[in-house]
């Protein structure tokens, strides 16, 4: 008699990855705006944690500056995502891969750094720059070159190592995993280098 041995259930975490794969493979564009509202509201309040000034900006902050005992730039930067980086990411790359189903898929690597990694990132300037209450052109003009060097860097290094080391279901999973690190270290730096410049600050 041969002992059929039970089939191994996979780990609650991959259950979950695996989950998240098939939601965006049937639908994208709600997925990507999900996904990118959560972690950029997430982004937002743990960078005011980690950078200590959560706990002021709540005491100085008017009763309708929040909602939940949220400060309203964790919310503005959450629906930020779902309305617009979320979306506009899905449309652009759609854009990319229809032109350039042909090409080869460095050209289409190329695009992606000189169209869709300038205009992600200008727009994402803008939107904070509002958040906090800038002048919108003033801020992408001071910080777009800077910043392009960085998500430059970033972005041939992430993708470069995707493709060696994982299968391509992972690779946006992997890359907002990565985007998020990489905007909560850089919007965790920029809080702590305004607290510095503030008067009262010890």
């Amino acid at each position: 008699m041969t002992a059929h041995s039970k089939p191994v259930k996979p780990a609650f975490p991959t259950l979950l990855l695996m989950l998240y794969i098939t939601q965006l493979n049937t639908h994208p564009l709600k997925t990507k705006a999900i996904t990118s509202g959560v972690l950029l509201g997430l982004q937002e309040f743990l960078a005011q944690v980690l950078s200590a000034t959560r706990s002021k900006r709540k005491g100085k902050s008017k009763q309708n500056e929040q909602y939940l005992n949220l400060d309203n730039r964790i919310i503005k930067m959450a629906l930020y995502g779902f309305f617009i980086n979320g979306p506009m990411n899905y449309v652009l790359f759609e854009l990319l891969n229809k032109s350039f189903r042909d090409r080869s898929k460095w050209l289409k690597f190329i695009a992606s750094l000189l169209i869709i990694v300038p205009i992600q990132n200008a727009v994402l300037l803008a939107a904070t720059a509002l958040i906090n209450g800038e002048q919108a052109v003033v801020s992408v003009k001071r910080s777009i070159y800077p910043t392009l060097k960085s998500a430059w860097m970033g972005t041939v290094l992430t993708t470069v190592f995707a493709q060696k080391a994982l299968s391509p279901p992972y690779w946006d999973p992997f890359f907002s995993l990565v985007g998020f690190s990489f905007g909560l270290y850089a919007n965790t730096c920029q809080k702590i280098a305004q607290r510095q410049k503030e008067p009262n600050s010890g």
